[in-house]
């Protein structure tokens, strides 16, 4: 079983290079990594120029012009660029901990995706991070404790292991609430289900689109809470112009319990090649 771990980026190298820095650290190596960047810039592309010379296995930066939010495309081109069997999708402003593709690994199981949880930062935290001032990653309980006191991090709670499966399948044809910050995804379901559907662009909803197909398809849920936490930085909120359009296609697909995505990643290339890709950054 290979595993890639598609990262989302646009324009904000320092959280990107504290998300690799995180991923390079892996007590198990992802296969691959794979930087979905919708349209940054030459900071960025520098930075993973750096770090493709030094990085532990295999990192891609797959690029494509800056022409407002489209997350799904940028995800979709990414997957087709990729390799490996199971699909690890990651906000780049999320920083996992050591054990983090390995819990993945752990937790993977035919037909089923699996959602994370993640810890919101503040911005005080966040800016500390970034200046690599802190690493969460390798603090103790009081030093958590003092984040939380201090209202430096939202909670504790997901930073609690859990043993066990079956408790994870509870609901498991619930949607609501999946987000691609922390989601994994074997690659033929996803390819099954044509991928991201691009009609969706603009802020919202695209990964929750997906979630709610691949249900339809017969994958079912699986929770990770307990067991995969990362840690989110904090951003600005996006322009949400477009939510309202993006939920009335989620509408329709939950109406129609539709499977296949309209506008999706079989325009690329199939599940194993790469050939329609031409916007790489490096």
């Amino acid at each position: 079983m290979s595993i890639a771990v598609i990262v989302t980026t646009y324009q904000r190298p320092l959280a990107l290079n504290c998300v690799l820095s995180s991923l390079a650290a892996q007590t198990r190596l992802p296969d691959e990594v794979i930087i979905a960047d919708d349209g940054s810039g030459a900071e960025t592309a520098d930075l993973i120029s750096i770090w493709q010379k030094k990085f532990p296995c295999p990192l891609q930066h797959v690029w494509q012009k800056n022409l407002g939010f489209r997350a799904a495309r940028s995800r979709n081109r990414a997957v087709v660029a990729s390799r490996s069997d199971y699909l690890i999708f990651l906000d780049g402003d999320c920083l996992v901990f050591p054990d983090f593709v390995a819990k993945h690994r752990a937790l993977a199981e035919t037909k089923h995706i699996v959602m994370g949880s993640r810890i919101l930062c503040s911005q005080e935290l966040t800016r500390r991070i970034e200046q690599q001032q802190e690493q969460p990653a390798h603090w103790g309980p009081f030093f958590w404790l003092q984040a939380r006191l201090c209202k430096h991090v939202n909670r504790l709670l997901p930073l609690l292991m859990l043993p066990g499966h079956k408790w994870r399948k509870q609901k498991n044809k619930h949607w609501k609430g999946i987000r691609t910050f922390n989601l994994a995804v074997w690659r033929s379901d996803f390819f099954r289900v044509n991928g991201f559907d691009e009609t969706f662009q603009g802020w919202g909803h695209e990964d929750a689109d997906l979630a709610v197909r691949l249900l339809h398809s017969g994958v079912s849920r699986k929770h990770g809470q307990f067991a995969l936490p990362v840690l989110h930085l904090w951003h600005t909120e996006s322009d949400r112009s477009r939510e309202a359009i993006n939920r009335a296609n989620l509408e329709q697909r939950l109406a129609k319990a539709q499977i296949r995505a309209q506008n999706g990643i079989d325009q690329y290339a199939a599940p194993h090649g790469a050939e329609a890709i031409t916007e790489y950054a490096s």
